[in-house]
């Protein structure tokens, strides 16, 4: 499975290894094209997940705010809540598409 925005590839991997969660697919961090991210000063926390981590992304010369979120360290009970552990996981907004 592909992350991808404006033809760029955000992120790839098989999608038995991603995290299915609330509607979302969250990418292991190991499938980020990493050059085109940086951390995003955008703050949220989920009652069960936990802290959110946002990042933005470089794509055609601009970067893309709050495109992404991770949650580097989860809550007690949610890696059993999603049966996985998704820790540093990467989930993307809607305007990134999520091709095979």
């Amino acid at each position: 499975m592909k992350a991808v925005l404006n033809g760029t590839v955000l992120a790839e991997a098989a999608e038995e290894e991603l995290a299915h969660i609330e509607g979302n697919r969250y990418f292991p961090p190991s499938s980020l094209t990493t050059e085109l991210f940086s951390e995003s000063p955008t703050a949220y926390t989920c009652p069960w997940k936990g802290a959110a981590q946002y990042w933005n992304a470089v794509v055609d010369g601009e970067t893309v705010q709050d495109i992404a979120w991770s949650y580097p360290d989860l809550r007690p009970g949610a890696v059993e809540k999603v049966g996985k552990d998704f820790a540093g996981f990467v989930a993307f907004d809607r305007k990134v598409s999520i091709e095979e």
